[in-house]
């Protein structure tokens, strides 16, 4: 997606050679004209497969994933990192780790908004290692219901989360995959 890859050049603050920085466009501050166009190419990318559900984890991915539901014309659901004392008792729950942030967190989902059998879609802003992917499909298969597909807003490709998921069959579709962040230069796959 050229548009993102753009943005990413424009305001893309490399870290380090592992980290990169759009809290300008997804993760602080978010470009509503931009995330619209990801969700329009996300529901182009993936409405055959007919989810009835997009889901994320909690925060970064809500206004992609919203904006890729609200095209699809499903619902949204996203994983809480943490249980809250007004949500439902009943929860599917996973721990996981976050790369960026260097910590490991529960992610919770109502069992009231993801039922056996619904067909799930999971979109996400970064891939990295794959473990907040791969928490949020053990929570899917713990729910008995169908992942779909996987969209990734940006793929850090030189890290083995994307793989690893395509590896295992999922498919795995990125609007913008990163080769290298090395020298502080973004290079695209």
């Amino acid at each position: 997606m050229e548009l993102l890859k753009k943005r990413i050049q424009e305001v893309g603050v490399v870290v380090s050679d592992q980290v990169l920085k759009l809290d300008a466009i997804l993760n602080h501050q978010v470009d509503p004209v931009l995330v619209t166009e990801m969700g329009k190419e996300f529901a182009r990318l993936f409405v055959e497969t007919k989810p009835d559900k997009v889901m994320t984890v909690e925060s970064s991915g809500i206004a992609m994933a919203f904006a890729t539901a609200y095209e699809l014309g499903v619902p949204m659901v996203f994983a809480r990192r943490k249980k809250t004392p007004m949500m439902d008792q009943d929860t599917y729950s996973e721990r996981v780790p976050s790369f960026t942030k260097g910590i490991v967190t529960d992610i919770v989902v109502s069992t009231h908004y993801l039922k056996k059998g619904e067909r799930v879609l999971l979109i996400d802003d970064f891939i990295a290692n794959g473990d907040a992917a791969r928490g949020l499909i053990r929570i899917i298969e713990k729910a008995e219901a169908e992942l779909v597909g996987v969209g990734i807003a940006v793929e850090k490709a030189f890290q083995i989360g994307g793989s690893s998921l395509r590896e295992r069959g999922i498919r795995v579709e990125s609007l913008a995959r990163i080769s290298s962040l090395a020298n502080g230069r973004i290079e695209f796959v």
